[in-house]
């Protein structure tokens, strides 16, 4: 286990949150859930085919097992939706039908208290679980639009913070323009100060270090990072600089000498979805890294997304964090 997964655990044990995993029907999911309850990690609804997820074998006690299609809990759930969805076209009848899924059920647990977050993912895409987060949940007050991240962790990499670094976007903004990257930035630098606890050092990363090549992709880049320090004038931030300037000292010193950020990042903000999503992969297959996400940022209540080729251990991972975020939630709304 790495030090960033036995951080997220001690901190979720620390102050015990509740959380929907929505796919009970999927056995990486009943696995980690078993791991959780043994931990004592969080406590858990889970959601799916009561009998079935008995039938699994895992030892699930302490859980609360529901099943959304026979749940007491539709018809309040039905009223509610309607009532939030009713000037979009919904009517009592549909109402009724959608929150029988599980992803709108376990959304709707979220929002009306039940449980701090959700995790979902494992078997069905991430437009399907954002969805009912958006519909019903919302963005969070001040945040402009929703983003992913994923904490990665490489093993015996001397770069980031001692191998561990954030990627965003990897999963949700497919062509973000300058200002919505620089939105990305910010979001992940606080994500970071949550998650990590240390200091951001954010990179807006692209083909170019400091216009070494001049294009519209570039600019966009240098745009975004001369937005985001407005935003945040107070984070460590720059671009646009290329992965080896960002991440390598020597690199960073040779093409940025100026740079507080070159050589030094341990957030590394991609210029589209496509860099974002292959990037993290290369790094997760290629230098055996843990990748803990896609991570959600900007919804008001913590709901995070599964990649689809996610083991056990993964998913243990993401429901710690979601713990911390949904701590980090309850601390800024006692301020």
């Amino acid at each position: 286990m790495t030090s960033f997964l036995e951080s997220m655990i001690a901190r979720a044990k620390a102050d015990k949150q509740t959380i929907v995993l929505a796919e009970g029907d999927d056995p990486r999911t009943l696995e980690a859930a078993e791991t959780i309850l043994a931990q004592d990690v969080a406590n858990l609804i889970i959601l799916g085919d009561v009998e079935g997820i008995k039938a699994s074998g895992r030892n699930l006690e302490g859980a609360q097992l529901i099943d959304p299609r026979t749940s007491e809990l539709a018809a309040e759930f039905a009223d509610t939706f309607y009532e939030l969805r009713k000037n979009k076209g919904m009517t009592p009848e549909k109402a009724a039908e959608t929150v029988k899924d599980v992803l709108y059920f376990g959304v709707m647990m979220v929002k009306t208290g039940r449980a701090d977050g959700m995790v979902a993912g494992a078997c069905h895409a991430t437009g399907d679980v954002l969805r009912p987060s958006l519909q019903i949940l919302k963005t969070a007050p001040g945040v402009k639009l929703v983003s992913s991240f994923f904490v990665m962790v490489a093993p015996n990499c001397e770069y980031g913070q001692d191998g561990t670094f954030l990627f965003s976007d990897c999963g949700l903004e497919i062509q973000p323009d300058a200002e919505k990257l620089a939105h990305i930035a910010v979001n992940s630098a606080r994500s970071w100060k949550n998650l990590i606890g240390t200091e951001p050092v954010v990179a807006m990363l692209s083909h170019s270090t400091y216009a070494s090549a001049k294009n519209d992709d570039q600019a966009k880049v240098a745009q975004a990072a001369a937005i985001a320090r407005e935003l945040a004038p107070e984070l460590a931030l720059d671009g646009e600089l290329q992965a080896d300037a960002a991440m390598v000292p020597s690199v960073g010193a040779s093409k940025a000498p100026d740079s507080k950020v070159a050589g030094h990042a341990n957030c590394l903000i991609f210029p589209d979805l496509d860099a974002g999503n292959i990037g993290y992969k290369l790094v997760q297959r290629l230098a055996h890294a843990e990748a803990f996400g896609p991570v959600t940022q900007g919804i008001a209540a913590p709901v995070n997304d599964l990649s689809r080729g996610c083991v056990a251990h993964d998913i243990v991972g993401v429901i710690a964090i979601t713990c911390v975020q949904a701590q980090a939630k309850k601390a800024a709304e006692a301020e």
